[in-house]
């Protein structure tokens, strides 16, 4: 009677990579360094996604409960992660400038305009800026998700092809001559998916959230607009 190596049902890794052709290893190495990467990165971004909801939630009750734009706009500071805030004291700076170059006369209505829409293009540009640093390196997780399945199946491929030329240079082609490397170059795909799958799923949750504070600010601006149209630009 024969003593089975491995328990049954478990995977002998070490012997796995013990057997990898150069090619396979180089894959499962940059496979384990990409997923390594992505886990981090995924803890990186919904920490800051986090923060940033909950920075906004604040921000905005502060907003709406506030009945001085010089008030709110020193809470807003406090909260540097909240993209809203700082769409808001984009505008407020803005609107300062234009306070300030007022110097006491009544403006024609042509400087009015160009009042609302300098006020208008700071909102833009800093809910641009907002959305370009929350989307940073979250491409990153798209690029793994798409990748790295082929990565993985090309390491399986070239473990297969390893595993005919050794069966072919030994001319003995039993199934127990065969399952052990074709075996072992399937390894190869499986981490090509454990490297995509959370990569992939974490990808549309952020994109999605990310939607949601564009458009949070978007309606913000055109809120903040308004107001300010009523108040200053009478």
């Amino acid at each position: 009677m024969h003593t089975l190596p491995v328990a049954l049902g478990a995977i002998d890794y070490l012997s796995i990579v013990r057997q990898s052709s150069p090619v396979e290893l180089a894959v499962l190495a940059l496979l384990v360094a990409v997923s390594v990467v992505s886990w981090a990165l995924i803890a990186v971004k919904a920490v800051q996604l986090n923060r940033a909801r909950d920075q906004s939630i604040t921000f905005l009750d502060t907003f709406w409960k506030g009945s001085r734009l010089d008030a709110i706009y020193q809470s807003a500071r406090n909260l540097p992660s909240s993209p809203i805030s700082r769409v808001f004291c984009a505008g407020y700076e803005e609107l300062s400038k234009l306070a300030q170059s007022k110097d006491g006369h009544e403006n024609a209505m042509s400087e009015r305009l160009g009042g609302i829409e300098n006020v208008e293009r700071a909102l833009n540009r800093a809910s641009t800026s907002q959305i370009t640093e929350l989307e940073a390196r979250v491409s990153f997780l798209g690029t793994v998700g798409a990748t790295a399945p082929f990565v993985g199946l090309f390491g399986t491929v070239m473990g297969i092809l390893s595993a005919f030329n050794e069966i072919a240079e030994k001319g003995n082609a039993s199934l127990s001559t065969v399952a052990a490397p074709i075996g072992n170059a399937l390894v190869a795909t499986a981490a090509g998916l454990f490297a995509a799958i959370p990569a992939v799923v974490a990808y549309n949750s952020f994109v999605s959230r990310i939607k949601v504070f564009d458009t949070e600010m978007a309606n913000f601006s055109s809120d903040f607009l308004n107001i300010i149209k009523r108040h200053f630009f009478k």
